[in-house]
C-alpha cells in the first residue's frame, strides 16, 4: 500500500510541476500573415475583383481554364485567378 501511495504522490508532484511550467510559458506572439493565401476572402473583396476582371473577359476565361486544369478549389482558386489576372 505504501508503494502505491508513494507512486501516486510522485505522479501528482510531476503533474503539478509540469502544469506550473506550462502556465508560465508565454504564448507566442501572433504573426501577421505574409501570404495572401492565408487571408480569408470577404464578399466585398470578391466583388471588387470581379468588377476589375470583367474588363478583360478573354483573360478571365483563360485563367479559369488554368484553375480547372490545376484542380484548385476554394480560396486558392480565387487567389490564383487574382494573380493570373494581375500578370496581364
Amino acid at each position: 500500500m505504501s508503494r502505491t501511495g508513494n507512486c501516486l504522490a510522485a505522479v501528482l508532484i510531476l503533474v503539478a510541476t509540469l502544469a506550473t511550467a506550462w502556465a508560465e510559458t508565454p504564448a507566442p506572439a501572433p504573426t501577421p500573415a505574409t501570404t495572401t493565401s492565408k487571408l480569408k476572402l470577404t464578399r466585398e473583396k470578391l466583388k471588387e475583383w470581379r468588377l476589375k476582371w470583367s474588363a478583360n473577359h478573354a483573360r478571365l476565361v483563360a485563367c479559369r481554364k488554368d484553375v480547372k486544369a490545376k484542380g484548385l478549389i476554394g480560396d486558392d482558386r480565387w487567389f490564383y485567378i487574382e494573380d493570373c489576372m494581375g500578370k496581364s
